[in-house]
This record gives structure tokens, sequence and C-alpha cells, in this order.
């Protein structure tokens, strides 16, 4: 069902300029950053009040993107020359048209979900509960919007078997392109507030404006107990297909009969009137919001007929989803809860509710930092008169109101207070140094900038920390680039936690700096990446059978290395239905670890063309010695047979299938294998097998002096007595030890760390949390900074000194050391 070029033009009415005719649409973009596939790629040049798409094209076509929508104004550029200009009046209705078509072709149950809140939560629960029994495709996160829709439609494919997708508005007639897309058979409508009420007239004219979604569907799932929600549903005729759900009519097709809470869990018990069958369900939340979206799930899954004994299970294990409330440690005994994901009154209950609950200890007070909130719709009187009344309704003792509208409606609020027109002249004043023993509610709208006063808020993290730098990333990066022909991708590695320094961040920037794939060694690896909203391809170097959910569900790439896997993944994907599903077939060519031998080849190719389930992207090796001279003429073999290897398997085949070789040294030492794909790991993280001088060190470990002390001749220092001293010294502590990745064989004078531009030797056995240092020549003084590895202390160093290789320097920086990312 992939769509070329052509047809998509004519579905949009474009007029066109193609000089790139058989090109086939596979991926829809409208964010550059987010290229991943650029042979399949239609970039749509959106333009917004603060950007204009079209000046992405250059950038987008030196990566190899081919196929554009633009405006019917837009000059193209010179230096573009075989591309594909599809030309509109409007390019986000092209976007939308082109999805509402796409949507058309599928005809299965699609869920349409809208409400003031609740939607992700409502969509991530479904998805919980049935991904096992359908094929789900669900919107990304809360792509809910005029462009998030149809990039989440587009995601229909054939073996789609349900699609649940949410639809939010902010303005009067957007709800209307949105229905076009997802044409529901079944809508699901959570709750009506005060969100984007700034734009409406009143309430009502914004529940009549989320209804308009549903006036094709068979079925409308809601809570009538909500009587603006009800009232509207008859206006609008929908009566007739309503499934409601009420606590007061016992009559509603669901009627919920008992909500029982204990400490960790509830239990919802009711009656499916429609042909009078009790129900129970216990879930593990007990906020009023969990309650009401779980109930919104029930309804759907009573609605489908499906099997509620075989989900019940299931809702004990629901999963919460992480989008608005954070609880951290605070300093001055305080608990932190974080809630800056949005500001209406409504999500303000929400977060007051989970404050309530939170002060399990009465000793604490309980104090509200609060902004304007700026999505009210209503006379400001009234509306702070209502939030006055929320706050005094949750027992909150204090409030510290930032904010014009909040100061001009101080005398509304009947506890401890205090007002500052701005986020900065609160931190100014000093008063939050002031608030202990609290467990204290941060909720402000984004404009007001509150992770700084959570940042002040909250306890010092480790003084030890490894600072990445991203742009040494980037340079890297590039170097290796340069070394490739024009044609050669590149695989960037960030197994193992990004080798220690963080895969997420890195993935993110190499994303962004035109990487083509990414690789890790587990799927729950790659399934954490997707999860951070990476897109690019990703491989899996090390994948289990019983990974095979979350490589289907996130669209990880997985190697396959013995007969087991490949029948393994071609039975699950004929069970599920999917076809040419990318696999990665590793041939040993010397390595004698994982792979295929040459020999198998005749069998793997028997049982790759008895199947459509799975199909060969790529065929690659590992070589045992690339970085070292002495081994080249193994290397030169293993080259020569991984030619010949993938030479068979491709003949047999009889289909284009890329081949990797090379890493990091590879990629510098042996020009001549490096074929489709390279493989660059360590070199990324500033490590050269040729050259030291052309890389940049990524990662830098330091810390800081806690404590320096006279220690006279004769005494010792440390466990075991190890550190004899044979002068009066000085003694530095610092706060980072074998717990925070640092080896112990560095203790007794083997190691040394930088201060300044001087370096001091370690003095003792290293202990688990801390390390002594001896700073008797250096003007050293408490806090000073310590750099354990960096830029004058070399990762490769410690690991000749260590006589080990830079891999485990920096893979054993345990996960308690903060990563700091910086650009300069």
């Amino acid at each position: 069902m992939t769509p070329n070029i052509r047809e998509i033009a004519k579905i949009i009415d474009a007029e066109t300029n193609i000089r790139v005719p058989e090109s086939k649409i596979d991926i829809l973009l409208t964010d550059s950053r987010s290229l991943s596939e650029p042979k399949t790629t239609l970039f749509f040049a959106l333009t917004t009040e603060h950007n204009d798409g079209h000046r992405y094209i250059s950038e987008l076509y030196e990566k190899g993107v081919r196929n554009f929508v633009v405006l019917r104004s837009y000059n193209e550029e010179n230096n573009i020359s075989e591309a594909n200009y599809l030309r509109v009046a409007d390019t986000l209705q092209a976007l939308q048209v082109l999805a509402a078509n796409h949507r058309k072709q599928f005809s299965i149950p699609v869920l349409g979900i809208t409400g003031s809140n609740g939607k992700t939560i409502v969509k991530e629960w479904l998805y919980q509960l049935l991904h096992d029994q359908f094929t789900v495709v669900r919107s990304p996160r809360s792509y809910n919007s005029q462009t998030g829709v149809p990039l989440s439609v587009w995601q229909l494919n054939e073996q789609t078997q349900l699609g649940i997708f949410e639809a939010g508005i902010s303005l009067p007639g957007e709800m209307k392109s949105l229905k076009t897309i997802i044409q529901p058979t079944i809508g699901l409508f959570t709750t009506i507030g005060e969100a984007h009420q700034e734009n409406f007239f009143s309430q009502e004219e914004k529940c009549l404006e989320k209804l308009i979604l549903f006036e094709d569907a068979e079925k409308i799932i809601y809570n009538e107990d909500l009587l603006l929600v009800k009232y509207c549903m008859e206006k609008k005729g929908f009566s007739g297909k309503t499934f409601s759900w009420s606590l007061k009519n016992e009559k509603a097709p669901l009627y919920i009969t008992e909500i029982k809470k204990s400490i960790s869990q509830t239990v919802i018990s009711g009656l499916l009137t429609t042909c009078n069958r009790p129900f129970s369900i216990k879930i593990p939340f007990t906020d009023e919001a969990s309650i009401e979206n779980a109930i919104h799930v029930l309804a759907l899954v009573l609605y489908l007929n499906l099997d509620i004994s075989h989900l019940s299970e299931r809702f004990e294990k629901l999963e919460p989803v992480a989008m608005r409330l954070d609880v951290n440690k605070g300093m001055n005994g305080n608990i932190l809860i974080n809630d800056t994901y949005n500001s209406d009154i409504n999500s303000l209950s929400i977060a007051l509710d989970f404050l309530s609950r939170r002060s399990v200890d009465k000793e604490m007070k309980r104090v509200l930092i609060l902004s304007d909130i700026l999505q009210s719709g209503m006379v400001p009187a009234a509306f702070y008169r209502n939030v006055a009344e929320l706050i005094h309704g949750k027992d909150v003792q204090h409030i510290i109101g930032i904010g014009p509208n909040l100061i001009s409606h101080s005398n509304l609020f009947h506890i401890e207070k205090d007002f500052y027109p701005t986020t900065e002249s609160f931190l100014e004043s000093k008063k939050y140094r002031s608030l202990k023993d609290s467990i204290i509610l941060i909720k402000g709208s984004r404009q007001f900038r509150f992770e700084w006063i959570s940042e002040q808020l909250s306890e010092k993290s480790h003084q030890t920390v490894l600072e990445v730098n991203l742009d040494a990333v980037i340079h890297n990066l590039k170097y290796f680039q340069s070394k490739l022909p024009p044609d050669t991708k590149i695989i960037c590695m960030v197994k193992a936690f990004g080798y220690g320094v963080g895969s997420y961040e890195l993935a993110k920037t190499l994303q962004e700096r035109g990487a083509d794939y990414l690789a890790v060694a587990l799927a729950d690896e790659g399934a954490e990446l997707r999860r951070e909203g990476i897109s690019m391809p990703v491989m899996v170097m090390n994948p289990e059978e019983h990974a095979f959910n979350t490589l289907f569900e996130y669209n990880l790439e997985p190697e396959i290395y013995n007969m087991n896997m490949l029948d393994s993944i071609i039975r699950e994907t004929e069970r599920r239905a999917i076809l040419n599903y990318p696999i990665h077939i590793k041939f040993d060519t010397g390595m004698n670890r994982l792979g295929f031998d040459s020999r198998d080849i005749p069998l793997i190719s028997v049982k790759l063309n008895k199947q459509t389930g799975v199909v060969v992207k790529s065929v690659f090796s590992h070589l045992a010695g690339s970085d070292s001279p002495l081994l080249d003429d193994f290397t030169r073999k293993q080259i020569e047979l991984f030619k010949r290897d993938a030479d068979r398997i491709e003949g047999l085949l009889k289909y284009p299938i890329m081949r990797h070789l090379l890493n990091s040294a590879g990629i510098e030492r042996f020009p001549d294998a490096h074929f489709d794909l390279v493989r660059l790991g360590i070199g990324l993280y500033g490590i050269s097998a040729v050259d030291k001088n052309v890389l940049q060190p990524v990662a830098t470990l330091k810390t800081r002096i806690l404590q320096i002390r006279e220690v006279e001749k004769g005494n010792t220092v440390g466990y075991g007595r190890k550190g004899v001293l044979n002068r009066d010294a000085r003694i530095a502590v610092i706060p980072v030890g074998y717990a925070d990745g640092l080896d112990r064989k560095l203790g007794n004078g083997n190691g040394k760390v930088q201060i300044g531009n001087q370096q001091a030797p370690i003095i003792g056995n290293i202990c688990m949390d801390i390390s002594m240092i001896d700073v008797t020549d250096i003007q050293a003084e408490e806090g000073d900074e310590v750099i354990i590895f960096g830029k004058d202390i070399p990762v490769s160093h410690l690991a000749e000194q260590l006589e080990t290789i830079p891999y485990e320097i920096l893979t054993s920086i345990s996960p308690r050391v903060k990563r700091i990312y910086y650009k300069e």
C-alpha cells in the first residue's frame, strides 16, 4: 500500500515538477530533525508564525530526500536538480488531505478520543490492555494536533486491526479537519475542562466543537454524569448512539455501583445493564482522575464485548503514564511535586489531589507554588474565586502565588500567603530558603519558567558528574564521515547506555546531525530510545527470543546469528501476519563469537526464499583485530571471506543487500572495505586507532574537594593503612570511589587526578564512595574542581595504566553519576 509520488500528487491536487518518477513514499516528514529514511520520505514544508519549512529543503536534499510538498510560490534553489516538487496552495491542508485519503483504505475499528484531560492516559492504558489481542496503531505520545493527527493516521498499515487516535483543539473550527482525517467508528469523550477556554465564548461552544469528531461515529462512550457533556450530546442528536456510564443513573448502559479505595488500589464494581451482567476490576491507583480514566477504558472494553475476566489481571497491572507529576527529594527535608505540564483548573485539581494523597506525614506542611493560569476563559475575579475555593478545599496551608493576576486577587486566599510578580522576583527574595519539612506542589504555566524554582528547591545531587560535550560528538562524527565515500552510511553504536555517556541525548544529537542508523545491544535499550522520541532506524545487536514483542512494537531491527533465531523470527512474523520485517544477518569470519558460518548459506537462503515475513536488509561481520597492524594479514583474510559470503547470499536471495564490516579502527585503516555501511563505536567517543589528535574527548569525569586536612609524617591514610606518609602532607578528600567507576587499581599512588594545571596522586586505597589525594604541592582549596579523566588525562591513558581498553573505563561509570550535556 506504498503510494508513488504521482499518486500522491493526484490525491492532494498538486502542480507537479517530477524528476524522479519511480519514487515510493513510506514516511511523511514535517520536522527536518526527524529524518530517518531519505529515499522514501515526503517532506511537507509547513509554514508557521515562527518558522518556515522551506528553509530546510536544501539541507534535506543534501541528506538524500528527493520528494517535497511546497507552496506554489516557492522558488527552487539552484543546487537542487533531481527532486520532485508537489506545489500546493496550503502544505498543511495537503498533509491532512493525504492522511484522510490513507485512512479511507482501512475498514477497521478506529477509536477517536477527545476531551480536555485524560486523552493520552486513556489511549496508553487501552494499548496496555489490548496490544496482545489486536495489532494496534496509536498516536505517538500526544500527537493530537492539526499536524500530529495526520502523522499518526499515516501509520495505519495492512496489519492494523485497531486504530486509537487523540484529537485536541485550541480554536473553533479545528475539529472538522481532524474528524475527516481520523474518521472514527467509535468515539470516546473524556471530560470537559478549562484548557484553551480563552479561545471559546463558552464551555458549551467548546464541547460542541469537540463533538464534531463523532458526527459519523457508530457509537460514543462518555460519562453521562457530566451534565454539560450530556446536554451537548443531546443537542447534537447523538442520544441514539451513545454508550454512557454513570455513578448515579441505574439505567445507564454501564452503571458503576461501587468504588472502593484502599491504600494503593481501587476496586471498581458495576453492572452492564444491557445484559444484566455484573463486573469488578481492580486498578493500582486511587486518585479520582485515574479512576475516571479507568472507567472510560472499561466502558470501551465492555462495548467491544471483550472478555473482562481475561483482562482483569491487566487492569491490576496498569502502569502510570509519565506526563505531569514528578516527585523528588528537596532540600531542608522537603518533598517536591513538580507539575509544569500544563496549567488549568482541572489539572490543578488533579495535582492537588495528588498532593493530598502524598501527605501521609501530617507534620509536613502543604505548600503550593502557583503561577497565573492563562487558559481560563472566565472573568478573572470569578475564576480565581474558584481557584481559591479549590485550594482551601484541599487543605493547602501556604500558597506562594506568582503573576499579576494572582497578586490582584490575593485577598481571596485565606491561608498563609506570599505573592510575587515574577519567578525572578521570588527567587531574588530568597523566600524559598525558609521552606522546611514541607510537601511542595510546583504548578505553573510553562512561560513562568518554574524549572528555575524546582532547581533551587531540589536536593543537590552527587558532586561527581560526567560532563558530555555534544559538540565533540558532532566533531568526531564529521571526522569519520570525511573518511567515507558519499554513498557509505554510518551506524552509530549507542549500546551500553551510549558507552556510558547516556544514550538518549547522544542519539538525539546523532539523529539531528545526519547519522543513518543507531545500534544497541538489547531490545530494551532500543525501546527506551523510541519512547524518548528517536525515530531513525535502530539495529539490535544481541536480540533474544523473549524480546520479539519489544522488537515489533518499537520497530527495532534485529541481528540474526543462528538457525534457531532465524526460524523463530520467521515463525513469529507469520503468526503476526507481518511482511518484509527488516533483519540483519551476521556471519562469523574469524572472531569465533556469534554468527553463521559460510556452510550455512544454502540453508539460510532456502529458509528465506520460502517465506515473506522478513527481508534481509544487511549482512555483516566483526573484525577481530582491525586496530592492530600486527593482525593486518588476518584482517584482510576476514575481509575476503566476508566478500565471498556476502556475494553468495545476495546471489541466492536475488535482491540487493547492504554490507558492513568495519568498526572505528577499520574505518581509518581499511578504506577498501567501507562497503555500504560502517559501524562507528569508540571513535565517536574520541578514541582513534591512528591519530590521537584528530578526535575530541567527549566525556569528562569531574568532582570537587570535600575537605582538606593536615596530616603529620608517619601517619597513614585510608583502609588497611596503605597510604603511608613520609612527610607532613595536605590530604584532600574527593567524593568519588569504586562505586562510581573509579578503579581501585588506581589507588596507592598508581593514579593521578588534575586540579587546575597540576596533577595530584591518589593516596591510600580507593574507598566505595570517596578517595584521598595528596595536594601538598598544589594550591588547592575545599570546593575546587578535580578532573578524574578528560582532555589532559585521556581515557586511553587510564586504560593503558589499567591494562584494559577505553570501552571498559567509560562503561564502568555508575548510573548514580549524573550526566550533564552541554554545547559551547
